[in-house]
């Protein structure tokens, strides 16, 4: 007898194959068979006459490092269909925590008003891997995080004996249960290294099969540079390379991707393995100080902020600001987060309307913003074509991903107004790219969420409809999935999500939550 049995559905079994009619019988967390059984051999039956039953989604770029210890229920990633989170992206991880690498997780533990002490990625791993949750974990651990808690945030090559100590982290985080390593070339302390650097971690990474993700140094007009580091570090290395969120973000550079895509299969051709994700929305979504120079946030945040209140270099990050993001356009940056009440009542304004209201200009409000709240404002910025958006979804190396942390309509992970991708990605995707506007077919769909990200992160039991495969699985409705969470009211679950099973067990049901948390450590 069966614990469950899945009928008449329309099977997308995540290969990219063609859909098929037939029924799933699940067993203790496992698919036990596919093919037409009676009704008596289930314990319970799931009717899914007329509904879409794929594997559940793998998110390969998410953000949930942190939520995911705040609230295990991971609400908007599973009523999304999401099975699986991928954690440690953009160079960002809370462990290895060493030195100013202690100093910046306490920070931000404070920030979710969690109480935790670790230090080793072990002991972080430790901790998620005991934390009740809906979805399952694979963890990569970030590049900044083996900087920070070796140089700080020191601008400059490490010597022999610094590069050995994060070779070690990183040796030790791969041990542990890391799939391997990420980059955010953008952000300081990551944005630090030099490509010999990353190479030189990308060989440790590779001896344990890991691979590296990630979010390149230009997504601008050096697009093209920013892909060829990303494949020269790959190339130099062994290792498989994944260009998170592949985008161009700057107007007068839209279309570049045609270019990189094609790049990306001439080096597949010459051996690297490379691919890339992307996210279904023309806005980006970081952290407000991010846009200030490198520079400014040497030492860490105590010096960012001197130098923000110092007028010779504030004067400088003034004129930084006006040569690099006014062209962009301020109106273009929404404010997502503050956390202060004087400021609260700026989120989901543009820096231009904040500026007019303050009677200063843009450059200033950053700065003023960036300091009152001790560099703790998150953003959005609208940047990307539409064209472009589609030009990567389609491509075959392209997979899905939310680039968000995991959030709710309700509580801690529910202020401020996120991007609406946290609550809509994969949804979005079935419906608008697939369904409405044919991009992609819904199996290509399917599989760029399914079976071509399982095969990317190497996990053998995930990703397919298969006997024998965990018994991962969402079930939706063609006709009506739909995502509702927009950019000036994202607290929105989506429509067309009736029933998502994680390792045999129902966990949203009729699209609400049944409170089951069978979520495990993938490792």
């Amino acid at each position: 007898m069966y614990d469950y049995i899945i009928k008449d559905g329309k099977i997308i079994d995540g290969s990219g194959a063609p859909w098929f009619k037939s029924d799933i019988a699940i067993s203790k967390g496992k698919i036990k068979k596919i093919a037409k059984l009676a009704e008596d051999e289930g314990e319970k039956i799931i009717d899914a006459k007329g509904l879409v039953v794929s594997p559940g989604f793998i998110d390969i770029h998410t953000h949930s490092d942190l939520t995911v210890l705040v609230n295990g229920r991971s609400e908007s990633k599973i009523r999304q269909g999401v099975t699986t989170e991928v954690i440690g992206n953009c160079g960002s991880s809370p462990a290895p925590a060493y030195g100013k690498g202690y100093k910046h997780l306490i920070e931000e533990l404070k920030d979710y008003d969690l109480d935790y002490d670790w230090k080793s990625y072990k002991e972080y791993l430790a901790e998620i891997d005991k934390k009740e949750k809906s979805v399952n974990i694979v963890p990569l651990v970030g590049h900044g995080a083996l900087r920070r808690s070796v140089l700080g945030y020191e601008n400059r090559k490490p010597n022999v004996e610094e590069l050995t100590k994060m070779k070690n982290l990183l040796k030790k985080a791969m041990k542990a249960g890391a799939r391997g390593f990420s980059s955010g070339l953008i952000y300081p302390p990551s944005s630090y290294a030099e490509t010999e650097e990353l190479i030189e971690l990308a060989k440790t990474a590779a001896e344990f099969g890991g691979i590296y993700t990630t979010h390149m140094r230009y997504e601008g007009e050096k697009l093209v540079e920013g892909v060829k580091e990303a494949i020269k570090i790959g190339e130099e290395s062994g290792i498989s390379v994944q260009i998170s969120h592949h985008k161009v973000t700057v107007k007068n550079s839209w279309g570049l991707v045609s270019g990189t895509l094609e790049m990306m299969r001439e080096a597949r051709k010459r051996g690297v393995d490379v691919s890339c994700d992307v996210y279904p929305y023309p806005a980006t979504s970081t952290g407000l100080d991010s846009i200030l120079p490198d520079w400014a946030h040497e030492g860490g945040l105590e010096d960012l902020l001197e130098r923000l209140e110092n007028e010779i270099t504030k004067n400088e990050i003034i004129k930084f600001l006006e040569k690099i993001e006014r062209p962009r356009g301020f109106e273009n940056i929404m404010v997502t987060s503050i956390q202060s009440e004087k400021n609260k009542v700026f989120e989901g304004r543009n820096i231009k309307e904040i500026s007019d209201k303050l009677g200063i200009n843009p450059e200033e409000t950053v700065i003023k913003l960036v300091l009152d709240e001790k560099a703790k404002v998150g953003m959005i910025r609208f940047a990307m074509s539409e064209k472009d958006i589609k030009k990567v979804i389609a491509d075959p190396l392209a997979m899905i991903c939310s680039d968000a942390g995991s959030r709710a309509d309700y509580g801690l992970l529910a202020e401020g107004k996120p991007h609406p991708r946290a609550f809509g990605t994969f949804p979005r995707v079935l419906g608008k790219y697939s369904r409405d506007e044919e991009v992609i077919s819904l199996e290509e769909a399917v599989y760029k969420m399914t079976g071509l990200t399982a095969w990317r992160l190497g996990l053998q039991n995930k990703g397919l409809l298969k006997e024998g495969m965990d018994a991962d699985i969402t079930i939706f409705d063609l006709e009506i999935i739909e995502d509702k969470a927009t950019f000036i009211d994202p607290l929105q679950y989506p429509k067309g999500i009736s029933k998502v099973i994680v390792n045999g067990e129902i966990v949203v049901d009729k699209g609400d939550h049944t409170g089951k948390m069978p979520g495990k450590l993938v490792i």
